[in-house]
């Protein structure tokens, strides 16, 4: 059963967590907010940090690394793993800044991606590698199974053709975990993902996005031309099982979109956090042992966007604490996904309403927060997409059933 208490284990971490993204990622949020696509040299040191606890072993979760979900049995009774310990640590980090913490070394989606799918051989290969995820084409945006990049056969190698947008981290990172198919005539089930290191002749970054909001991210389109990549590098197996589907690739969400909805929450949290102090500022009381309609309207408003909040939050944890007991959580990956997305979007920007002036203002990151906000209720899945995912899952209807 799970217990909704922040495990005691996890607690130093998160601590950690809201110390850096207090100390080190508030005070320059602003300025790579302004400085788009420059490279935010201070996150060297944090990322040493991060790699001084894991050889240490005593960062499990600290980051995208920590999703990896093994087969060894389950003992009976709650598990607090390295899922859980990561949404809470990435919230903390989110409340001080989105698009930094998109922007840590060794942290990217793509990281992910490796924890998630890859063999023990792989994940010894890849270890201390920075991989972005490139999944969306021109053609396509949450569809995955609409991929066109090919990936061919050829003696020990894959030739990889075509084009990504939206590449997170897809210029600075030190690799690419790019999803491409082997067969189209196979649809879903020829979809797999491959590593495609930095500096690998045929790819090349054609230019990198400006964006709403997080402008500390870099963005990026990549274009695979006869893109040779070692069979190795292909993330699992290369057999194409038609009866597994597209399952074997989607396994990465139900690791990376918990994570979203994180950032979600620790983007929420902070406008949440901010407006409380505007509002008290202005003499007014929010008194959680009254009702709401027997308050003025701004503390009334202010109590639903906390409810809206709490439910985001709680939906998040029982994603990741399900993945920790090696319980299928594809279902509510998206729902998570779904409410978090669509929550930060809403509470960050009725947070710019409440706030009046100083919300719309750059004298605080309230605004900053809002344009940020809004790319969690798109990336990894659309909140449409979430929605006919969760509606699928309870119907019990595939995906040629309920389109």
């Amino acid at each position: 059963m799970i217990n909704l208490e922040t495990p005691k284990k996890i607690r130093p971490l998160i601590d950690q967590a809201h110390q850096v993204a207090m100390n080190m990622l508030r005070p320059i949020s602003r300025k790579y907010d302004q400085a788009e696509h420059e490279y935010p040299v201070e996150l060297d040191m944090l990322a040493a940090m991060i790699d001084g606890l894991a050889d240490s072993g005593a960062s499990e979760g600290a980051g995208a690394t920590g999703v990896r979900r093994d087969d060894k049995p389950v003992e009976a009774g709650n598990k607090n793993g390295a899922n859980l310990a990561s949404v809470l640590s990435i919230m903390e980090m989110c409340w001080g800044d989105v698009g930094l913490t998109l922007s840590m070394p060794r942290q990217g989606l793509g990281n992910s991606a490796i924890a998630s799918v890859a063999n023990d051989e792989q994940l010894k290969k890849f270890e201390g590698t920075w991989a972005a995820m490139a999944i969306t084409e021109p053609s396509f945006g949450s569809d995955s199974a609409a991929i066109t990049t090919t990936a061919v056969k050829d003696g020990d190698e894959y030739i990889l053709n075509g084009e990504k947008i939206f590449v997170t981290a897809g210029d600075r990172a030190d690799s690419v975990v790019v999803w491409a198919t082997l067969d189209k005539s196979l649809g879903r089930a020829a979809i797999k993902s491959f590593v495609v290191q930095k500096g690998t002749e045929g790819m090349r970054v054609e230019r990198l996005e400006h964006k709403l909001g997080i402008r500390a991210s870099d963005t990026a389109v990549i274009i695979f031309d006869n893109c040779r990549v070692p069979a190795e590098n292909i993330l699992g197996n290369e057999e194409i099982d038609v009866k597994e589907g597209f399952a074997g690739a989607m396994a990465t969400f139900d690791n990376t979109r918990p994570l979203v909805a994180a950032m979600a929450v620790g983007c929420a949290r902070a406008s949440l956090d901010l407006t409380r102090d505007v509002l008290k500022n202005a003499g007014i009381e929010i008194d959680y042992d009254k009702p709401a309609y027997s308050q003025s309207a701004a503390a009334a408003t202010f109590l639903q966007l906390e409810a809206d909040w709490e439910a985001a939050y709680l939906l998040t944890l029982q994603s990741a604490w399900m993945a920790d007991n090696r319980q299928p959580n594809s279902m509510e990956a998206s729902m998570a996904k779904a409410k978090a997305g669509r929550m930060g979007s809403d509470v960050t920007l009725r947070c710019i309403e409440l706030a009046g002036t100083l919300g719309f203002s750059e004298t605080d990151l309230l605004e900053k927060w809002g344009r940020d906000s809004k790319i969690l209720d798109i990336f990894e899945g659309t909140q449409q997409i979430q929605q006919l995912i969760v509606a699928r899952r309870i119907l019990g209807l595939s995906s040629a059933e309920l389109k």
